[in-house]
């Protein structure tokens, strides 16, 4: 099967606008003792939550994720590769990225705080700078499953992703009984695996050839939606806002759930009409740089806000108009605009660090793949990997001002012991041998464009 344009589309369109969507809803203003405060404008101005529904986009990233690395794991399988071997490189290609930028968080946390920074102003920065932090150890883990899910799969094909929303369902039910809440944790894993594991079948063509089964899922996920806010417990908003219970996404809820579903009913709508539109080369030009760069985009997106707070909030010579009022809303344009500049500034400074970062991958390719011994280093590491990042993600880099020294730690040995097992080249002396005829070396090269 040839490469497929729209997915690329669909993981650099959910990018851009996740990254526009936290621009966009990031309001800053001088608080009364002179410092910068980011005030919640889901929370302060609540009709600001339906914009979530056009935002709220990370589905189709899981249902592209799916439709990609299903193709990847049957090359793997068809040559040879092992399932160990597949998903450390796979955990690899994400943790070297995210392990190079909360590094130099951390450092500057560190840095911050033996300056002696305002615990607040530290805390809030390190929140803003892990915000997106959820995403990672939930695609980690549906990584990391994929050889079980895509097995799955190839026996019961589209009953797998309707089994996995049932006990989505379920689990949400028990949480909204009132029910130890960490069942609910199920439900990241299940919520947006139902989306990965249909592009599993979005990929193999279980999903009809028409438009009447991506009809039967936009109107079906989107009816269900509906009924859920109107009718049942739960919020409008798919962002999380503080406060406000149950909550959409802390954990997934069976309304992100149906909306999920929405999504990729009508992700395979449009999708002729969008084929048609990257298939012309000036389309797919803008495009494709965009896809290229969509984990530093998604990792570093929060860092120009702190550069804006810096240059003209805390130097008063930005406009600070009412929160949320006419003229703060007038002024949202400029701001993306001066944010996406300096954003695209950020991403050429950043430019050397992704080439040796992808040099330090294909290098690390070249050797055999895990044993059996260092196979399970590898879960053990994931393991760690996970914990850490998702403790960044509800406590943010610097919990209370304070430089995170166990997660800080958890990560760092997570992310060694996975790069040696997935990439015993990094200890060899001798260049890598060309892997050219790979098929996963092609699909390394493909995903890093």
């Amino acid at each position: 099967m040839g490469r497929d344009r729209y997915v690329d589309f669909l993981r650099a369109w959910a990018i851009v606008l996740v990254v526009c969507g936290h621009w966009l809803i990031t309001g800053l203003e001088h608080g009364p003792d002179g410092g910068i405060r980011a005030p919640e404008l889901l929370a302060a101005v609540p009709w600001t939550q339906w914009l979530t529904l056009g935002f709220q986009i990370m589905p189709l990233f899981f249902l592209a994720g799916g439709h990609a690395a299903g193709g990847s794991w049957e090359r793997e399988r068809a040559a040879g590769g092992t399932a160990a071997g597949w998903v450390g490189r796979r955990a690899v290609r994400l943790l070297l990225p995210t392990g190079v930028y909360s590094g130099l968080v951390l450092l500057a946390v560190g840095i911050a705080a033996g300056v002696g920074v305002d615990p607040y102003t530290l805390s809030l920065v390190g929140w803003a700078m892990a915000m997106q932090f959820w995403f990672l150890p939930v695609y980690l883990v549906l990584s990391a499953l994929t050889p079980v899910l895509h097995a799955a799969h190839r026996r019961w094909g589209p009953r797998v992703p309707v089994a996995m929303g049932a006990v989505a369902l379920a689990a949400d039910a028990v949480v909204a009984a009132g029910q130890p809440s960490y069942v609910g944790l199920l439900n990241y894993v299940l919520v947006w695996g139902v989306a990965y594991q249909l592009g599993f079948c979005w990929r193999d063509g279980l999903l009809g050839g028409g438009r009447a089964v991506p009809a039967l899922l936009a109107a079906g996920g989107g009816l269900g939606f509906a009924l859920l806010v109107a009718l049942g417990p739960f919020p409008v908003s798919l962002i999380l806002v503080t406060g406000q219970h149950p909550s959409n996404t802390n954990p997934p809820s069976a309304a992100m759930l149906a909306w999920a579903v929405a999504q990729v009913g009508a992700c395979l709508l449009v999708a002729p009409a969008v084929r048609r539109l990257v298939a012309r080369e000036r389309v797919w030009r803008l495009v494709r740089p965009a896809g290229g760069a969509s984990m530093t985009l998604y990792l570093w997106h929060m860092l120009p806000v702190l550069v804006i707070a810096a240059a003209c909030y805390l130097t008063g010579i930005a406009p600070e108009p009412g929160f949320g009022s006419l003229t703060w809303w007038a002024l949202r344009m400029p701001w993306l605009v001066v944010l996406g500049l300096v954003m695209v500034g950020v991403l050429v400074v950043l430019r050397p660090v992704e080439r040796g970062v992808a040099a330090v991958y294909e290098r690390g390719r070249s050797g055999a793949g895990p044993d059996r011994a260092r196979t399970w280093s590898l879960w053990l590491a994931l393991a760690a990997s996970v914990v850490a990042l998702s403790r960044f993600a509800v406590r943010g880099f610097a919990p209370d001002g304070r430089f995170p020294v166990l997660p800080a730690l958890g990560l760092a040995v997570g992310l060694a012991l996975v790069a040696l097992v997935a990439l015993p080249g990094l200890l060899s002396v001798r260049p890598p041998a060309p892997r050219s005829g790979d098929p996963a070396a092609k699909d390394s090269v493909e995903e890093a464009a």
